[in-house]
């Protein structure tokens, strides 16, 4: 059986590029493909701790790692990196030759799979995020034409990006389980003391500054909804969390900041999703809402317009009115529609045929 190791600074939790990365094993085993999971923290089978964000100093800089690890620390570490994956016939790089969170781990990495079959799946590149602008060590390139890695993109946006920069991608858009079941609105409803005829308006990410989390609190509050913030603060956000929601709070807005019982259970408490982000490289809830057969109010960074294009129809920001106007009598052809792109254009099964494509294309099939 041909073996498969996915890669990345941590799987197997909440984040977006674990979750996908979920769904790409799912498709591996499916394809024939014996899976092992190496990443630097995480319910993983390898751990190498090094490969983990923020595993080396900064100097301040938000470049994790840049001049703080030797060349020799870099050596071990490409070592260790081949180790696990030693007898691996593929290796998927999940968003570590990317985004510089930890640039020593994507150098080692990308040295390790020298001239071996590869597939670098990039979600956010370091160019798409300010504090990154300047990094060019990524994404990793082949010092010598041997043919053996691929690059994939989870949009056209970075696709186009990609090409510019002379770096020739796939696009394979994230996969969805259009067979979700439904979750227990009742009881998860209980379980955060929403009342019956409570509006819940939930906001299902980290607490990050791209979140938009100020425009989700005001949002909640023209609409007269309770807001629901379910995921932590990471990235030194916190602080400003607190002051965020304590102020929303003096104002009147009824906020929980919990985690849910489930995913499913989570869209079935909720009566709208907001998803005001200012940047994303994909936008998971949005479409996760869809199959749950929830409304969302969605901003427009650019990836979102990519995704409104296949059809979805979604609430603006800057037009809440019309929002109003279909909660107050929901138009539930709305939610049919929007299942239908999900089920028509995003599946887990268009995902996995497109995979298919590409390692048939490249020869890794099992």
């Amino acid at each position: 059986m041909s073996t498969c190791a996915v890669l990345s600074f941590r799987l197997g939790g909440t984040d977006g590029v674990s979750i996908v990365a979920d769904t790409w094993i799912d498709a591996l085993h499916r394809l024939g493909f014996e899976v092992r999971t190496v990443a630097g923290e995480g319910q993983v089978d390898i751990q190498v701790p090094d490969l983990a964000i923020g595993r080396w100093p900064d100097g301040g800089t938000g470049l994790h790692g840049v001049g703080a690890a030797t060349a020799a620390e870099i050596d071990r570490l490409t070592a260790e990196v081949r180790s696990a994956v030693a007898d691996a016939d593929l290796v998927v790089v999940e968003n570590l030759g990317s985004i510089p969170m930890n640039l020593p781990a994507s150098i080692a990495v990308a040295r390790a799979r020298e001239g071996l079959p590869t597939i670098w799946h990039h979600h956010d590149p370091a160019w798409q995020r300010d504090r990154y602008a300047d990094v060019t060590e990524l994404p990793p390139q082949e010092l010598i034409e041997s043919g053996q890695w691929r690059h994939v993109t989870i949009n056209e946006f970075t696709r186009n990006e990609f090409l510019k920069r002379g770096i020739a991608a796939t696009t394979i858009h994230n996969g969805f389980d259009v067979h979700a079941e439904l979750g227990d609105r009742d009881g998860e409803r209980a379980r955060h003391n929403f009342s019956e005829d409570e509006l819940v308006m939930v906001h299902p990410v980290r607490a990050i500054e791209r979140k938009n989390i100020p425009l989700a609190l005001e949002i909640a509050q023209r609409v007269g909804a309770t807001y629901w913030l379910t995921g932590p603060a990471e990235e030194g956000y916190e602080a400003t969390l607190n002051a965020l929601l304590a102020e929303a709070r003096s104002n009147g807005i009824n906020v929980v900041h919990e985690s849910s019982s489930s995913l499913a259970d989570m869209y079935a408490a909720s009566d709208v999703v907001v998803f005001p982000s200012t940047w994303e490289g994909f936008g998971n809830p949005p479409i996760d809402a869809a199959i749950h057969r929830r409304a969302a109010i969605v901003s427009h960074y650019p990836v979102a317009e990519e995704l409104r294009s296949l059809g979805f129809t979604w609430f603006d920001p800057e037009n809440l009115e019309s929002f109003r106007t279909w909660s107050a009598d929901p138009d539930l052809s709305l939610l049919d529609h929007n299942r239908e792109v999900v089920e028509s254009t995003l599946s887990l099964e268009i995902m996995q045929a497109a995979l298919t494509d590409l390692l048939d294309e490249a020869g890794w099939l099992p």
